[in-house]
């Protein structure tokens, strides 16, 4: 071989050499390349988690607020809690958007998982990059999408909450199309559902007939009384257990400290009701206890200092279970009850409500004579007229309803009396509504003092049919 042939190989050689080190090169810019886009995809997947997490963590945070936290945002002057307000006024609407934002975002997680499995893995193993991929998915996001969020977000609500405020807001306005669409066909759905159940609401009628049919002893009795109150609690208003005007024992803002003594003393009360000249116009209300470092006061004292403007007035409609969530939620124990009009129609206690579930409640101060009725006989009762209706059917058992068809708009055995006789009643006169007969004991003529209540045997009622 010459010098010619011997370059000529080696200028080959050389070349061989180059190509080799080009395509390494080529190959390890091609892996490096590819980390870089799996390093890439992965990153795109954990901020996808990262936002799935939050949204769900949004859901549980946005309806978990208790009543002081809202109070809170209300009082605030924070924009973030003005905005947080703005959305629980669209609960609906924020609802579908947390919903349409979470499934988009978990489809998003799939397509890119996905993609990068197909990536590493190659499409020839379909079936094994499937198996994976439903795993580690599914894993992830039920722990680090739901669990982990939603358990923060339950204990930290009102921080979560000011915290993705602002976000989901114009995530709202964004998909405010959507999401409306979805809440109007889940409005629609839910109507369409409870239209097409054939379930009959239980009436309160049908409740205390139950009642009637369970066991009659002694040790039920109680137990039925308390759970007839509480069937009927919903159905009872002011007016129906109120202390009437006329029983109503206040006092009147000049009157003398010695006087104001006497009446607290006399009464057992530990809160009087102070009115300005006539009952309509009570302005505050006197706790005894107030009274108590200033007991050897002379009669000059000017107690008036001590009323307490704070008095709660209701209207005769409201309903006792309101009312005791009012007494609850305000921190008070007594309410005036006004009629129509704005003149005061009786007073109503904490004790009073109360009494409706569990019974009449007696202290110290309920002697015998305060009892509103006494029994006579076996089957006979002298009852005051101002025993209110409630009490009285309570009493025999009866249902609320039982003198609705009768005693008009009064809400006492003397005004029931009123609606039976049609007429002021004269002392001895008698009337029937079974089971009962009604006997005048005591009467004026302004009012119906006692009445003689006697219970009418299955004989009676049959010999009168």
């Amino acid at each position: 071989m010459n010098d010619s042939d011997s370059f000529s190989w080696n200028i080959i050689n050389n070349l061989d050499n180059f190509h080799g080190l080009d395509a390494l090169l080529q190959i390890n810019s091609i892996q490096a390349s590819s980390l870089v886009m799996y390093a890439f995809e992965l990153f795109i997947i954990l901020i996808l988690l990262l936002l799935s997490g939050l949204i769900s963590g949004s859901e549980v945070a946005f309806f978990s607020l208790t009543t002081q936290q809202i109070e809170e945002c209300k009082d605030s002057e924070k924009l973030v809690d003005k905005k947080l307000l703005q959305l629980l006024s669209k609960q609906k609407l924020l609802l579908a958007t947390i919903l349409l934002l979470n499934n988009l975002i978990n489809i998003a997680i799939v397509i890119a998982s996905t993609y990068m499995m197909w990536q590493i893995f190659g499409r020839e193993e379909e079936g094994l990059v499937v198996v994976i991929l439903t795993a580690i998915v599914t894993a992830a996001i039920v722990f680090f999408g739901e669990v982990v969020p939603k358990v923060i977000a339950r204990q930290r609500s009102l921080l979560f909450s000011r915290s993705v405020a602002r976000p989901m807001a114009f995530a709202i306005t964004i998909f405010r199309p959507a999401a409306w669409i979805l809440a109007f066909m889940g409005e629609r759905l839910e109507k369409s559902v409870k239209k097409g159940q054939n379930q009959t609401p239980v009436s309160v009628e049908q409740l205390n007939k139950a009642l009637e049919l369970t066991t009659n002893n002694e040790a039920a009795k109680e137990a039925r009384q308390i759970l007839r109150g509480v069937i009927n609690f919903g159905q009872i208003n002011a007016k129906q257990i109120m202390t009437s005007r006329t029983e109503i024992t206040a006092v009147e803002y000049s009157t003398s400290y010695n006087n104001l003594l006497e009446t607290i003393k006399e009464s057992g009360y530990s809160r009087i009701p102070i009115y300005k000249e006539k009952m309509d116009d009570i302005t505050g209300l006197l706790y005894a206890k107030d009274l108590l470092a200033h007991l050897r006061e002379g009669s000059d004292f000017e107690w008036q200092e001590l009323i307490r403007e704070n008095v709660f007035y209701v209207p005769e409609t409201k309903k006792i279970d309101d009312l005791f969530q009012d007494f609850q939620s305000k921190h008070i124990h007594m309410a005036i009850v006004v009629d129509e009009y704005g003149g005061t129609s009786g007073l109503v206690t904490l004790e009073d409500v109360i009494e409706e579930i569990v019974g009449e409640i007696n202290d110290e101060f309920d002697d015998e004579e305060e009892k509103l009725f006494i029994r006579t006989a076996e089957d006979e009762y002298i009852f005051e007229g101002k025993t209110l209706l409630s009490d009285f059917v309570k009493e025999f058992e009866l249902h609320g309803s039982h003198f609705d068809t009768v005693k008009g708009e009064s809400e006492s055995i003397g005004g029931l009396m009123l609606e039976l006789f049609s007429k002021m009643p004269m002392r001895g006169e008698t009337k029937e509504f079974p089971p009962f007969e009604f006997t005048i004991e005591s009467a004026d003529r302004k009012r119906v003092k006692k009445v003689k209540v006697r219970v009418l045997k299955q004989e009676d009622q049959e010999d009168e049919d």
